[in-house]
């Protein structure tokens, strides 16, 4: 849809394009096996845990499985690295809310209706992506903002760090099935030929033409009209320029269409 087509383009050319694209098929069992036995050591800072496959006599192995940071980072293609930051300035996601054309208070909670259309879009793949908790998807958290902000940014950020973090935290806690297509393409990327059962298939909610359709659509109140569309910003804005260079060439026409009502 027009509204979000520059943003499809700046994802796609992300450091998190893998993390929101890729399509693994999730086996439930195994995933949910592999958070039954997890276990965390802090002097390897490695996560240890065991799921079953089948051997050549169809017997029920179990095979250990394990990961790192490393293997986040290079599994997912996220980009970055042991020496970049996982805190990011308060006062630069603040800022880049407002930009974003955020309509509510900026001490408050930020859900995503409060965002301009285009930048809803981006709030909400990246929710649906990378957010460590079960619930609360209409709104972002600290940790999704900050990544928000890096990308937009092109600031470092450490997002494999983050998301290794967060699933210690799971493992020292309730130990729910948290990034489920992440952890089923570590086991693919660590066990060969993983089983494939389609019936043990997890259902994952994927976006559709439906859901672009409910995130073009704005159910307010009078006395609550929807956010302004912005300008692409930042990263966004170079991108967005350099993808029409390539399909228009004239700088003039280029510029013409990225002018949106600010």
């Amino acid at each position: 849809m027009e509204p979000f087509k520059y943003m499809v383009t700046f994802l796609k050319e992300s450091r998190i394009a893998k993390a929101l694209s890729d399509k693994t098929k999730v086996c439930e069992s195994q995933v949910r096996m592999f958070w039954k036995s997890v276990r965390y050591e802090e002097s390897e800072k490695t996560i240890y845990s065991a799921i079953q496959k089948k051997d050549k006599n169809d017997k029920d192995v179990d095979i250990e499985v394990k990961f790192t940071v490393v293997d986040i980072r290079r599994v997912l293609d996220l980009r970055d690295s042991d020496d970049d930051p996982i805190i990011v300035p308060e006062r630069l996601c603040k800022g880049l809310r407002f930009r974003m054309g955020f309509s509510a208070h900026v001490n408050d909670k930020y859900p995503k209706s409060k965002f301009c259309r285009p930048y809803k879009f981006l709030v909400r793949c990246v929710v649906h992506a990378l957010l460590h908790r079960k619930g609360a998807y209409d709104e972002m958290s600290d940790c999704i903002m900050n990544i928000i902000t890096c990308l937009v940014l092109n600031r470092p950020y450490d997002i494999s760090q983050v998301l290794f973090d967060h699933m210690i935290d799971n493992i020292k806690g309730e130990k729910y099935i948290m990034y489920p297509r992440f952890i089923q393409m570590l086991l693919n990327d660590q066990v060969p030929n993983f089983p494939n059962d389609p019936a043990d298939k997890l259902k994952l909610h994927l976006m559709t033409s439906e859901t672009l359709s409910r995130l073009n659509q704005y159910k307010g109140q009078k006395d609550d009209p929807e956010p302004r569309v912005k300008r692409m910003i930042c990263k966004i804005a170079i991108q967005t320029m350099l993808h029409l260079r390539m399909m228009h060439g004239d700088t003039r026409t280029v510029i013409q269409k990225m002018r949106l009502k600010d």
